[in-house]
């Protein structure tokens, strides 16, 4: 038998956790800023009181029995999916746009995943203390100090997780009453298979998987190098000037001085690591531009507040394009507006936005259709009447009861039969079928050929449409 043995191949490495360290600065602020933002408006919109004559009285909910989502004074019903159509090819739009101009910058301040975990991690540091704390405690065997930190670190992670799922579930209905009854037992299964599934998603995802789900879950940062262009700016670190020529060295002897480390042929790079240490996905910028780093500036501010404090300039790392830092001097980093792709993406988001708010600004309380039935397409009764039937649908888009009264014009007095349709009562999201019928003698069929349906709201008077029809007969051909 041979002495060295193949060793067996390891289709998966095993996650080593990353143990940040906090930073200040302007990115580290600006993150906090949209955090704090973006939980404001999660956990406290489906709290917003929103008076309504009809459905659920908060400012922004899902009304699954009626069918309908309430966005504050605007009702959205299933007719209208091509408006999430729209908003959907824009928030593609805008990403793309985003990317071609600051690289995965949406990633690192507004992703949702980046948030939450974000999150977590300020649990964790306030739990166990700053990173050397958490390093020692990491490092420890398991006793009562290590199982009270690391257990009230993850009792904090699953109430977290909770909340976001039972706030989550909380737009689908008024929110204190919904709230009462998930906790008395009386919520509809439903919710409870949705806060369960929410609340290990959740967990999973920011207190146990994190940098993972960006790394192999999350497509975006595999196809973001394709959305890259040389004028895009990223998180960069200026190589030249970091290593110089003989490569980066502490602050140690006589390299405490800038114009000694040049001298001697150094970058001023110390070689601190701190950029590392701050890093979420435990990444270094130092090895260039990676598809596991989310633009989150955070080695920027490490960066900078180190520079400051030996007294270098600062900008080792920075946002940066590629074609910036490829110059022996490089300019002061800027936006790249003028660029076909990024005009062409402004373009499409400017015309499908405004798309967007014209439809919606345009919009009535009620949609229509008259369809005539053609099966058969006439019939001649008894009387030598000939009688076609149309089937007129309408539609209440409002959030209260609505009257319509269906009239005609271009008809002789006596020939439009609703039945017992006189008055047409649709109530909020629903819609109502018409069953109406014309009815004329064979003398009047090429007189009367082309009229009008006459559609007008009862409840609301500038509500007013008018719908050509036409009437077939057999000598409709001669």
């Amino acid at each position: 038998m041979e002495a060295n043995a193949e060793e067996p191949m390891h289709l998966y490495e095993k996650r080593m956790p990353i143990v940040t360290r906090w930073v200040q600065g302007k990115f580290r602020n600006f993150k906090s800023g949209v955090l704090a933002l973006a939980f404001a408006i999660y956990f406290l919109l489906p709290w917003l009181p929103w008076h309504r004559l009809s459905g659920i009285n908060q400012a922004v909910a899902f009304d699954m029995v009626g069918r309908r989502f309430f966005i504050f004074d605007l009702v959205v019903y299933p007719q209208n999916v091509f408006w999430l159509a729209w908003l959907l090819f824009i928030a593609a739009a805008f990403l793309f746009f985003m990317t071609t101009l600051v690289g995965r910058a949406f990633c690192g301040y507004f992703c949702f995943q980046t948030l939450w975990t974000d999150f977590f991690m300020i649990i964790e540091r306030v739990v166990q203390g700053e990173r050397p704390a958490r390093l020692k405690l990491l490092k420890q065997p398991w006793n009562a100090e290590k199982i009270l930190k690391v257990g009230v670190t993850h009792l904090l992670y699953l109430i977290l997780a909770f909340w976001t799922a039972t706030t989550f579930v909380l737009y689908f209905g008024y929110a204190p009453e919904l709230l009462k009854h998930i906790f008395t037992g009386q919520a509809a299964q439903a919710s409870y298979i949705a806060v369960i599934g929410l609340t290990l998603s959740t967990y999973i995802a920011a207190a146990l998987m994190r940098e993972q789900v960006c790394q192999y879950i999350c497509p975006y940062g595999r196809f973001q190098s394709v959305m890259y262009e040389p004028e895009t700016l990223v998180v960069t670190y200026e190589y030249k000037r970091g290593e110089g020529e003989k490569g980066r060295v502490g602050m140690k002897g006589d390299m405490k001085t800038r114009d000694a480390r040049q001298a001697a042929g150094h970058g001023d790079c110390i070689d601190c690591g701190i950029c590392v240490q701050v890093c979420p996905v435990g990444i270094d910028i130092r090895d260039g531009l990676q598809y596991r780093c989310i633009s989150c500036g955070l080695c920027i501010d490490a960066c900078n507040g180190v520079m400051g404090s030996v007294g270098f300039p600062k900008g080792l790392i920075r946002y940066d394009s590629e074609i910036n830092m490829k110059k022996d001097n490089p300019d002061k980093p800027h936006l790249s507006w003028k660029r076909l792709k990024v005009v062409g993406y402004m373009i499409a988001l400017t015309l499908m936005t405004s798309m967007l708010i014209i439809s919606i600004m345009r919009r009535v309380d009620y949609e229509y259709s008259v369809q005539q039935i053609r099966q058969p397409l006439y019939v001649v009764l008894s009387s030598g009447k000939i009688r076609n039937r149309y089937e007129i649908r309408l539609t209440n888009d409002a959030d209260v009861d609505q009257v319509f009264h269906i009239g005609e014009s271009g008809l002789p007095e006596g020939s439009l039969d609703l039945g017992l349709m006189k008055q047409v009562l649709v109530h909020p999201g629903h819609s109502v079928m018409v069953d109406a019928s014309v009815e004329l003698d064979p003398d009047q069929v090429k007189q009367y050929k082309d009229f009008k349906f006459v559609i007008q709201s009862l409840t609301n008077q500038k509500d007013h449409a008018e719908v050509n029809a036409s009437f077939f007969s057999e000598n409709k051909s001669s």
